[in-house]
């Protein structure tokens, strides 16, 4: 990125405020990294609060203290620490990647990344989790494909006394130790909102909206049509969702499912808002129907790819949950509680949301975001080795 740039109230505000496994991630070669980061500004969520809730639950149930979380010291071993990944097809988990390896190094910590092959692939999360509790790993840090699908995993692994943290996918289960993630119904709101305040500046009374969110069934994708479907509800114009379409969010099934919204409902639609994977797979199709200059794409969250196509404007603006950071705060929650460091833990950290368009590109800090430029995805660390 250096190379582009020289709910209800409380979710909207949240937008706007041992072995190894039998087949273990390759090791790489130590790349450099920063040591210090801005400390990143988060909602923590404290019990009581609703049993078996979403990370929106817990912020209309639970007790929730606004603040920054500071990056823990190091640790005092080389705690073990499994991240469990839907899968790296897209930049957004190279993102992630990038947030768990550098605060690996820095916080001297031994680091697995191990990733299913996508949200199709439940059994092989499933495998690798049963893999990371017989390497009986210090800590499990778990993407969930599902939002109850890996409940019983999750409850094997606390059983075995492995500690289990979720990132950035939602889930219900009760057996985690911390959730990190964003208000994924703020996602929603914030993109929705953006393409209504943009509808209004042109002039526009009425939109209508097509949505590609994802793979149906995944904690994110739920919380991204729940919130737009909030915002249109609350809009000061009308704001017609006229089709969604799920899938996973590979770019070849993504530009299928955009061809097919716009074979259908093309001439009708104003906006077009997809996830990570699927705004960049709809800009070649648009361009191929000759709508280009009448729809305008929205993102529900943001990646290198993302960035590059609002710079070159065929991406209008994304929201952005800040993937690097959620990662970065997953990993130093593990570490403090390994460490012993947490006085009381919070049921969900819910890192804030940022939104990014022409106006705020240049100054957008995409460190939070994104991976550097020329960043090679490690899977990997191992500071005893290292």
């Amino acid at each position: 990125m250096r190379d582009l740039t020289a709910l209800g109230a409380l979710a909207l505000a949240m937008a706007t405020a041992g072995a190894q496994p039998a087949s273990p991630a390759p090791s790489a070669p130590a790349p450099q990294f920063p040591v210090k980061f801005a400390p990143i500004p988060v909602l923590s969520i404290f019990r009581p609060l609703q049993a078996n809730g979403t990370a929106d639950d817990a912020i209309a149930s639970g007790r929730v203290v606004a603040g920054h979380y500071p990056m823990t010291a190091r640790a005092s071993k080389h705690w073990r620490i499994a991240f469990l990944f839907p899968h790296l097809k897209d930049p957004y988990w190279v993102g992630c990647s990038y947030g768990v390896i550098s605060e690996a190094h820095r916080l001297g910590v031994a680091v697995d990344i191990l990733a299913a092959d996508g949200y199709d692939d439940l059994p092989g999360q499933l495998r690798l989790t049963d893999q990371a509790i017989a390497a009986k790993y210090d800590a499990i840090v778990l993407s969930p494909i599902g939002m109850t699908a890996n409940n019983a995993s999750i409850a094997k692994a606390r059983a075995a006394g492995i500690p289990v943290f979720e990132l950035a996918n939602d889930s219900r289960s009760d057996d985690l130790t911390i959730k990190v993630t964003t208000s994924l119904r703020a996602m929603g709101l914030e993109a929705m909102g953006w393409a209504v305040r943009d509808a209004q500046r042109r002039g526009l009374k009425a939109i209508n909206v097509g949505l590609l969110p994802g793979p149906m069934g995944a904690g994110w994708v739920k919380g991204e049509v729940d919130g737009s479907r909030i915002g249109a509800q609350q809009a000061p114009i009308q704001v017609n969702i006229i089709d969604i379409r799920y899938g996973d969010s590979d770019f070849k099934g993504q530009t299928r499912l955009a061809r097919q919204m716009l074979a259908k409902y093309g001439n009708k639609l104003d906006y077009l808002i997809g996830c990570t994977g699927c705004a960049p797979a709809a800009v070649q199709p648009v361009k191929d129907a000759g709508l280009a200059g009448k729809i305008r794409i929205v993102a529900y969250d943001l990646t290198d790819d993302i960035a590059r196509l609002i710079h070159n404007k065929e991406i209008v603006a994304a929201a952005d949950t800040k993937g690097v950071s959620q990662a970065r705060v997953a990993i130093n929650a593990a570490v403090s509680t390994l460490e012993g460091r947490n006085k009381e833990l919070p049921h969900t950290i819910l890192v804030k949301l940022g939104l990014v368009d022409q106006l705020n590109f240049a100054t957008y800090p995409f460190d939070t975001s994104i991976a550097p430029d020329g960043y090679k995805t490690v899977l990997s660390y191992d500071p005893a080795k290292n």
